[in-house]
């Protein structure tokens, strides 16, 4: 029993549509098919955005409180079916159903962040007379929608990185087609079911589910104003290079790295470090991946955090004492599998882990692994951390910033100093104090630099992104003056 409908449909222009039952949804820690869902083809996807130009005029004429309303809506709506949200991403992802449900209070909080910034869409007036030739001249500036937007989602947080997208452009008043993950499709396609509640504007939205080889139009189409990709890096700046003239915002990998200082509170960085690595499996973009232990404490907090990761308890996600779920495929599981086994064939030490069956990987630690190893250099995606000592806080902040990768690093300090300088020196997107690169809160501004990506998610943040300047200038009559 998997508590799931048996189809789940489409929708195309706010409507659910039912035009086959292709893409099996598999329950990740089974392998067994759960449920199906309708995919959309290459004419399915071109009517979409059809539809959503056709709403891009009706969209932008909605009132801030219309949309508002929407958003409103949609909290109110997810508040009540958390529990189904829940189950179906616990069963979609493997994710363990106490991350599910931190998941969903994050999509509420999303979709209510956005409706409180729906009606905060601010300009400003400027002044123009910097000079002689400008005097009588007055200007302003306010913010109107880029228009129809195109959507692509990951598999990882399902709920809440498709809220991050859908939330912001309701609240500014674009249109948009999505594609979901295949293989974590339940969550967007809830999200249309709510949507479709509402009276928003025809064509207002479209969440097709897609093979990644039938959906070149969400990435090539030249009616889409913008494209807002979250996944791998190689996919990501691929869709970049075809993209054409449209805007593109890319959320991308990372290989996120902490310091543990040496005047750290090692109970609470064991604590949050274990957290911040084997969450979810593994499986997030700011997952810690790089464990940098001053070499006063190094020792100690090695064998505290080996100590800790050895009680996480692995199996199935359903049941409410489960840490460690599965990976979200056993392709994805078997490729970390060979990333540890040859980081140890180059002279890692294994301190705890490493063992596969199927999905299920295990919380795993090494020490010693070679700067040149993947687990190193890539972006592991899965439930591994390698560990490592510095000797000098300057030596620690280059062996974060070198990486590929920028998205966010975590310290833990209480020098003041340190935590400036971090701030200044590190290239990444954010830097949290005393606490791991996985923290995010949904309001604050995410992303990174490097091949981590562009631009900046966090409602507020992806509103600016989805919106164009619109200027002002207004010339009084000399006689006036």
């Amino acid at each position: 029993m998997t508590g799931l409908r048996e189809t789940y449909p489409l929708y195309l222009a706010n409507k659910a549509e039912q035009p086959n039952t292709d893409l099996v949804v598999t329950d990740k820690f089974t392998g067994q098919p759960a449920t199906r869902v309708a995919m959309a083809d290459a004419a399915t996807i071109d009517r979409g955005i059809a539809a959503a130009v056709a709403a891009a005029e009706p969209m932008a004429r909605m009132a801030a409180y219309e949309r508002q309303a929407v958003l409103a809506h949609c909290v109110t709506r997810f508040t009540e079916r958390q529990d189904e949200l829940a189950h179906a991403l616990c069963i979609e992802a493997g994710k363990p159903i106490r991350d599910s449900r931190g998941e969903v209070g994050r999509l509420i909080d999303t979709f209510r962040i956005a409706a409180e910034e729906a009606v905060r869409m601010t300009g400003e007036v400027q002044p123009l007379d910097i000079s002689a030739r400008a005097k009588g001249y007055q200007g302003m500036w306010k913010r109107v929608p880029i228009g129809p937007c195109s959507f692509v989602s990951p598999f990882n947080f399902p709920l809440n990185l498709a809220a991050h997208k859908i939330a912001p452009a309701l609240a500014v008043g674009c249109p948009f087609v999505m594609k979901p993950a295949s293989r974590t499709p339940l969550g967007a396609i809830i999200i249309g079911e709510v949507l479709a509640e509402t009276d928003l504007p025809a064509g207002a939205f479209s969440i097709l589910p897609a093979h990644r080889e039938g959906a070149d139009l969400f990435t090539t189409d030249p009616r889409l104003k913008l494209l807002s990709f979250t996944g791998s890096p190689d996919v990501g700046w691929d869709l970049k290079a075809r993209a054409g003239k449209k805007k593109v915002v890319l959320e991308l990998g990372g290989n996120a790295a902490v310091i543990i200082d040496r005047d750290a509170d090692l109970d609470d960085a064991v604590e949050r470090t274990v957290f911040g690595a084997f969450y979810q499996s593994g499986q997030s973009c700011i997952g810690v991946q790089r464990i940098l232990v001053h070499a006063d404490v190094y020792e100690e907090f090695r064998d505290r955090l080996v100590a800790k990761t050895r009680t996480l308890i692995a199996g199935n996600p359903a049941e409410e004492s489960t840490f460690i779920g599965p990976m979200i495929d056993v392709k994805e599981a078997t490729r970390l599998d060979r990333w540890i086994s040859e980081a140890r064939d180059a002279g890692a030490t294994l301190l705890c882990g490493g063992g596969r069956q199927g999905a299920m990987l295990e919380a795993t630690l090494l020490e010693g692994v070679p700067r040149s190893a993947k687990l190193n250099t890539e972006e592991a995606f899965g439930p591994v951390a390698c560990i490592s000592r510095f000797h000098s806080f300057d030596e620690a902040l280059e062996a974060v910033n070198d990486s590929k990768f920028g998205l966010q690093a975590g310290i833990f300090t209480r020098d003041l100093f340190h935590m400036l300088k971090a701030w200044d020196v590190l290239d990444v997107g954010g830097v949290v104090i005393n606490d791991v690169p996985s923290y995010r809160v949904d309001n604050m501004p995410y992303g990174g630099v490097k091949d981590s990506g562009l631009g900046r998610e966090g409602v507020r943040f992806a509103m600016e992104d989805m919106t164009e300047i619109r200027n002002l200038v207004i010339r009084r009559r000399p006689q006036d003056l």
